[in-house]
């Protein structure tokens, strides 16, 4: 019978080593999610200002051409 309370006491370690384990691994996975996300934004803000630059620079190169034709 003293066999059976270790086996129990270690088995209920190992269990409890498990769940933290788990946890920690779901809050990690939960917060690399939530820094893809912020991530993807900050793409999107840093492209939609790539797109306004080459814009601007078109309008730009297009007014120097008219100039230097001039």
């Amino acid at each position: 019978m003293a066999k059976k309370g270790k086996l129990t006491e270690v088995s209920v370690k190992i269990g409890k080593a498990l769940g933290k384990a788990e946890k920690q691994a779901h809050r990690r996975a939960r917060q690399l999610s939530e820094a893809g996300k912020v991530t993807k934004e900050e793409l999107h803000d840093i492209s939609k200002q790539v797109e306004a630059l080459k814009k601007q620079l078109v309008k730009t190169t297009t007014r120097l051409k008219k100039v230097l034709s001039s």
